[in-house]
C-alpha cells in the first residue's frame, strides 16, 4: 500500500491542488495560523463539523466565513442568541391560507455550510436542534423528514464558558463536532500586518470562491478510499479505550469519536499526499478530535489538571505500532 496507484496518485494531486487553493484563499484573511486552517480543511474533507472556541475578537467568525466563501456553495449563518428558537434552526410548517395546506419553510441548517456564530449563547434546547442534522444529515419536522445536501458542514464558534451569558454545550452536542480548535492571539508580525489589511476595508469582501460543492464531493470520495491498516485501526481503538480506563476522566472518548479520529486521519493523510494512514496521523489529531469530548474527574479538576494534559499522558502511554502494515 506504500506506492499509490496511477489513478490514486492523480486523485491525490487533484486533492492537493484544490486544498492548496482553498488554504491560500483563507490565509488571505487569517494570517499566521496555518495549523488552524489545516484543521478546518481536514474536518471539511472528513465530512465532519468544526467547533472553534476562543475569546472574542481573535477571528473565529472570520475563519468560518472565509472557509465558507472559498467554496461556491450554499451558505447560511445563524446568530445564536438566548431568544433563538429551535424552529429558527430547523424550519417550521406554516399554514397557507390560499392552498389550505401546511407548507414547510426551511430553517438555517438547509445549506452546504452552516456558520453557527456564538453557539453557546443559545439555550441548550435550541442547541439540541442541531443534533439530528449534524449526525444524520437530515431534519425531521412534524413527522416529515428532509434530507440535507452534501457536502454539509457546521462550523460553530463559541466563547469560553467562563464568559458572561454563555451555556455549556451538552455532551451529546460536543460529541458531534469532529474537532475543536482555538484560533489564539496572533503573533506580533501577523497582528501588525493585519492593521494594514483590515483597517481600510474588510478583506472578506475580496474573497472569491476557488472551489465548488461538486469538487468538494469528489475530494470527500477520494478521502473515503484512503487505506487504514488493521494495525492503525487497533492503535486508534487503543487510544480511545485508554481514555475510558483512566481514573482522571469521568467521561472518556465515545465510539463515535473513534470513527471521527479515523476519518480525520484519512483526510490528513490525503492532504499530505498519501493513500494510506500512518499512526502519526492518528496521534497528531488526538487533541483536536478527542479533548473536547472528555470530562475530568472531580479530583483532577480540583488539582488543576486539564483534559488536554490528561489526554497527552494517556496518548503517550499507548504503544505506537511500527509502520502501517497490518
Amino acid at each position: 500500500m506504500d506506492t499509490p496507484s496511477a489513478g490514486g496518485a492523480a486523485d491525490l494531486e487533484t486533492l492537493s491542488r484544490v486544498v492548496d487553493r482553498i488554504r491560500s484563499n483563507i490565509e488571505r484573511v487569517i494570517e499566521g495560523k496555518p495549523d488552524v486552517v489545516q484543521a478546518a480543511l481536514v474536518v471539511l474533507l472528513a465530512e465532519g463539523h468544526l467547533l472553534i472556541e476562543d475569546v472574542p475578537g481573535v477571528g473565529k467568525t472570520m475563519l468560518s466565513k472565509a472557509l465558507a466563501r472559498s467554496i461556491d456553495s450554499s451558505v447560511r449563518r445563524i446568530q445564536f442568541t438566548p431568544d433563538l428558537l429551535p424552529s429558527d434552526v430547523t424550519g417550521v410548517s406554516v399554514f397557507n391560507q390560499n392552498t389550505r395546506e401546511f407548507e414547510f419553510r426551511p430553517g438555517g441548517v438547509f445549506a452546504n455550510i452552516v456558520v453557527g456564530d456564538e453557539i453557546n449563547r443559545a439555550s441548550p434546547k435550541t442547541q439540541s436542534a442541531l443534533l439530528e442534522c449534524m449526525e444524520e444529515r437530515q431534519v425531521t419536522v412534524d413527522n416529515a423528514t428532509y434530507q440535507l445536501e452534501t457536502p454539509f458542514m457546521v462550523i460553530a464558534t463559541q466563547n469560553p464558558i467562563e464568559m458572561e451569558g454563555t451555556y455549556a454545550l451538552p455532551e451529546a452536542q460536543r460529541d458531534r463536532f469532529m474537532a475543536r480548535v482555538s484560533v489564539g492571539y496572533p503573533v506580533e508580525a501577523a497582528e501588525i500586518a493585519m492593521i494594514s489589511t483590515h483597517t481600510g476595508h474588510n478583506p472578506l469582501e475580496d474573497l472569491e470562491p476557488v472551489a465548488d460543492a461538486a469538487e468538494i464531493r469528489k475530494l470527500i470520495g477520494i478521502v473515503a478510499d484512503v487505506y487504514v491498516s488493521p494495525a492503525v485501526q487497533r492503535y486508534t481503538v487503543a487510544l480511545t479505550s485508554a481514555t475510558r480506563r483512566t481514573s482522571e476522566l469521568t467521561l472518556g472518548a465515545s465510539p463515535r469519536s473513534t470513527l471521527h479520529l479515523v476519518r480525520a486521519a484519512k483526510a490528513r493523510a490525503a492532504i499530505h499526499g498519501r493513500d494510506y494512514v500512518l499512526p502519526d496521523d492518528v496521534r497528531t489529531l488526538t487533541q483536536p478530535v478527542l479533548a473536547h469530548r472528555l470530562l475530568p474527574s472531580v479530583e483532577a479538576a480540583m488539582s488543576g489538571r486539564s483534559t488536554s494534559a490528561i489526554l497527552a499522558e494517556v496518548t503517550d502511554a499507548v504503544p505506537v505500532p511500527d509502520g502501517h502494515q497490518g
